[in-house]
């Protein structure tokens, strides 16, 4: 069984930011293929279980804010006995140029709060991460990181997600 969490923060004023790249690759990939999510509130996520090629997967959505994230993340792996390495992180990263995704099968939080929590909450860094490049420099420095991450996407890059949220869905089944 494979567990795969998109970060973000819960809340329609959330919808389409920077730091909700996490959710936008699950709600496209829910899309794409017909899922439907479900509450589970004992967990404080949004979820869907489904079985894909022969196996198993559950997807979350962790519902307390992002930096929070590892509360859920653990709960899962626990009640699941799902182990780390089959544990798939996807996030933003402001320090990546928009549009590029990268996978890592470990490594550091790398500033991210929302890695940093889970971490924190696992014991570990050593589990699988696909980093959402969200990267703008001009805007991020008129912004401030904490605006930045909070903000929506330009039209321009908008037009773009359709491409990137596709490649990401593809790295999750690599």
């Amino acid at each position: 069984m494979k567990l795969i969490v998109g970060l973000g923060n819960p809340g329609n004023e959330y919808n389409f930011t920077r730091h909700n790249a996490g959710f936008l690759v699950l709600d496209f990939l829910f899309k794409k293929f017909g899922f439907e999510w479900s509450a589970k509130p004992k967990f404080n996520a949004i979820y869907g279980k489904e079985k894909i090629d022969g196996e198993d997967y559950i997807f979350i959505k962790p519902q307390g804010y992002y930096n929070e994230s590892g509360r859920a993340v653990s709960e899962f792996m626990r009640y699941y006995k799902i182990p780390a390495s089959d544990i798939l992180v996807i996030c933003d990263n402001f320090d990546l140029e928009f549009g590029v995704v990268r996978f890592r099968a470990s490594g550091s939080a790398g500033g991210n709060n929302g890695l940093k929590s889970i971490d924190a909450a696992l014991g570990s860094s050593d589990y699988p991460r696909l980093r959402i490049g969200t990267g703008n420099d001009e805007l991020r420095r008129r912004m401030g990181d904490v605006d930045f991450v909070l903000s929506r996407f330009t039209p321009e890059e908008k037009a773009q997600l359709p491409e990137i949220l596709g490649v990401a869905v593809g790295e999750i089944f690599r």
